[in-house]
């Protein structure tokens, strides 16, 4: 039988490991929900940082608390904590159920509520649920509800009182050291450790860095730009960027120019230098005019 909890009721437990399921409806606008423990001492608080189960902490050193994380059903998107009520430590005599909304009021969060299955039982009813109604609705921490000790057994109580204070309001009021750095949702700052940052590899790497191709050397470049189409190249290289030797010191005699520049060649798309014009023979003579140049 499942009991529907009222805001200050209670009911007994008898299974020994208890499931509590916190759900609610996505949609536009409404933020990440988070559930997390705290495991009380007879003080009515923390013995130790270690006694705050949540999402950089998901599992409490003795076993008995840990979060099983979060699903997303066909009623909505939930997020678990699980805890083992018969294996408990004897200090402990409440553990504390709480839901945060990373910054964002509990107002934008649609049919929050909190289910309590017997672990044992698969595919069981609900022992108990509780739908949660944030009192103003800029609460941003909620503590669900709670269960703790009654003479041998333990008890379920719903609760839903609020913090606007965030997670961070919340677990500073039950005893755990918050650092000044908290993070941006208001979290304990020992719950936000982060790692070294992500070395950029949008930007390339410096020329005398940059890694060769296939893990071969790279050329070395020519000391002269290789020279665009169709334009001159500069003095001292020949086409396609390979050095000329030097000139020769004496010039070549005319009868041979034509040959040494149709030898060379033009660079990309130049013509040939113009040949030097024959020698006239002295001896030449134009044979006379026939009849047909005779006016008659």
């Amino acid at each position: 039988m499942t009991h529907a909890m009222l805001k200050g009721s209670n009911v007994p437990l008898e299974a020994a490991t208890v499931r509590a399921v916190l759900r609610w409806q996505p949609g536009q606008g409404v933020p990440d929900v988070d559930a997390s423990a705290l495991l009380l001492g007879p003080d009515g608080r923390v013995r130790s940082d270690e006694d705050f189960v949540f999402y950089n902490q998901p599992r409490h050193p003795s076993g008995t608390v840990w979060r099983l994380g979060k699903k997303r059903t066909a009623d909505g998107l939930t997020d678990t904590i699980q805890t083992d009520l018969a294996a408990m430590e004897a200090e402990v005599g409440r553990v504390l159920l709480v839901a945060s909304a990373d910054g964002v009021p509990f107002g934008r969060v649609r049919s929050l509520c909190i289910l309590l299955y017997d672990a044992g039982a698969a595919d069981g009813e609900p022992l108990a649920t509780f739908d949660i109604k944030p009192e103003t609705g800029e609460e941003t921490a909620l503590i669900c509800g709670e269960l703790y000790r009654r003479g041998e057994g333990w008890k379920f109580r719903a609760l839903g009182e609020g913090y606007t204070q965030g997670l961070k309001g919340l677990a500073t009021d039950f005893g755990i050291s918050v650092d000044e750095s908290e993070g941006a949702d208001g979290a304990p700052s020992t719950a936000l450790q982060q790692g070294a940052p992500a070395p950029d590899l949008s930007r390339p790497l410096p020329p005398e860095q940059s890694p060769p191709s296939y893990g071969y050397p790279q050329p070395q470049q020519p000391q002269h730009a290789q020279p665009a189409y169709s334009y001159p190249q500069p003095a001292g290289t020949a086409a396609y960027g390979h050095p000329q030797g030097e000139p020769a010191a004496t010039a070549q005699p005319a009868s041979t120019a034509q040959g040494a520049a149709t030898a060379q060649g033009g660079a990309f798309g130049y013509g040939y230098p113009p040949a030097a014009p024959p020698v006239p023979d002295a001896e030449f003579r134009m044979p006379p005019m026939g009849p047909q140049f005779v006016r008659g």
